[in-house]
């Protein structure tokens, strides 16, 4: 029998759906499939990595069912997430026949999710699909919401559609098999729902980090608050015109840090966001708009994670000044030139400003360089 610990309901109308959370999901997916899909196939994306872990454990459910499949994979790491992959997808889903009825799995974390529905997005004019995050970092965040897309030469996640799932199914076995590094990682996004206006959940985690990264029942209860939190700001700015932005607390530090280390595993996404979280707080103490202490409370937290937390913690040497402007510069929060950042009063209390002077976030880049 199935057991899903907590369900969450994204309510958007036509376009609702739930977000499954427990364990072993994934060999119980052909079963929720064949149920709620009747008479359809699936093309499943994953990549190598993921493959050698999960696939066996989809593909056994899915015979079990009946339920006829292609099977799509690309190599791991953010690097797939560029035009070619994406092409290279679409053209398979196309050359096994699926029809516009059918449905797109994503098995794997943040950059098979988010290239995956992409490709759903766009392929036979948009078919549905199915997210089955396999990292923390995509279960508590990148699969929910309908963010889809892939990186450009210009920045990260330029390229894209809001395309929402039909399904979301978070198997918490599937985080057994991450190594602490990329179970850290995800981590950050976990943290930052703390950070943005939840400081109770912030306190939460400060007591309940361990057993969260030792797999204890604390794990599926913080992987269901975040998905729940992310759930409420979908449902009120579903294509973040206004409040969803608040999700990219770190985002716009981060993503540049993650262009100029050529999207490599120097830095993980989550540690991107890490880093950019610090240095969002640092930023806003240095503006005078929150206390100091706050933001040693969430470097100390973070580092207590395991997580990287200052740009001297980054593997090799970081390009100029200047590169690093010109890719805040490209983000996808700039309007009309002006940046706009997440910064914030303090621990759960951030908040979007958008008329940022350049010079003010050149003037702290070259001082936390060294």
């Amino acid at each position: 029998m199935t057991r899903i610990d907590h369900i969450v309901h994204v309510a958007l109308g036509e376009r609702a759906y739930d977000i499954l959370i427990g364990p072993r999901l994934i060999d119980e997916a052909g079963a929720i499939l064949a149920e709620r899909f009747p008479g359809r196939r699936y093309g499943i994306v994953t990549d190598d990595n993921v493959a050698a872990a999960q696939l066996p454990r989809l593909t056994a459910g899915l015979d079990a069912a009946g339920l006829g499949y292609e099977v799509i994979t690309l190599p791991a790491g953010e690097g797939t997430k560029n035009y070619a992959r994406l092409e290279q997808v679409v053209e398979g889903l196309l050359a096994a026949r699926l029809e516009r009825g059918d449905l797109v799995i994503a098995l794997g974390g943040g950059v098979i999710g988010d290239l995956a529905g992409f490709a759903a997005a766009i392929t036979r004019r948009g078919m549905d699909f199915v997210q089955i995050p396999t990292s923390l970092l995509a279960q508590v965040d990148s699969s929910v919401g309908g963010k889809t897309g892939i990186n450009s030469p210009h920045g990260k996640n330029l390229v894209g559609a809001f395309h929402q799932p039909k399904l979301v199914l978070a198997d918490l076995s599937a985080l057994d098999s991450l190594d602490r590094r990329q179970f850290a990682a995800g981590y950050a996004e976990v943290v930052k729902y703390g950070l943005i206006d939840d400081p109770d959940f912030f306190d939460w985690l400060d007591v309940h980090l361990d057993e969260i990264f030792s797999g204890g029942p604390a794990r599926g209860e913080a992987v269901a608050r975040c998905c729940a939190h992310k759930a409420r700001v979908v449902i009120e700015d579903e294509k973040e015109n206004g409040v969803r932005a608040l999700l990219n607390l770190g985002h716009t530090f981060g993503h540049a840090l993650e262009k100029d280390t050529g999207y490599s595993d120097r830095l993980l996404h989550g540690e991107g966001v890490a880093i950019g979280m610090v240095l969002a707080h640092l930023f806003s103490t240095r503006l005078g708009l929150a206390p100091g202490q706050d933001a040693g409370r969430v470097e100390a937290h973070l580092k207590r994670a395991g997580l990287p937390t200052t740009l001297a913690d980054i593997p090799g040497t970081l390009g100029s000044t200047d590169t690093l402007m010109a890719a805040i510069a490209q983000d996808k929060k700039v309007q009309r030139g002006a940046l706009t950042f997440i910064l914030t009063r303090g621990i759960g209390q951030a908040f979007i400003e958008g008329n940022v002077a350049p010079e003010a976030v050149r003037a702290f880049l070259e001082e936390k360089r060294g």
